[in-house]
């Protein structure tokens, strides 16, 4: 389902990050999340709400771009 508030996102297993590019242009790479959160995250109905209650202030996170 589409988000107003997220472009996209990836995930890598190996490292445990995700990495999130906001529709505002902002991508920020979340360190040691685990794999449930990230699937959890791709089947939830609203994206930004999931993130702003189980990821954003939840994790150490690096901002990696602007686009």
């Amino acid at each position: 389902m589409p988000s107003s508030v997220i472009r996209y996102f990836t995930y890598d297993m190996e490292a445990t990050t995700l990495c999130i590019t906001f529709v505002s242009g902002m991508c920020y790479k979340y360190k040691n999340v685990p794999p449930e959160i990230y699937h959890m995250l791709k089947a939830a109905g609203s994206k930004g709400r999931y993130f702003n209650q189980h990821i954003r202030n939840k994790f150490k996170y690096k901002k990696i771009k602007y686009f």
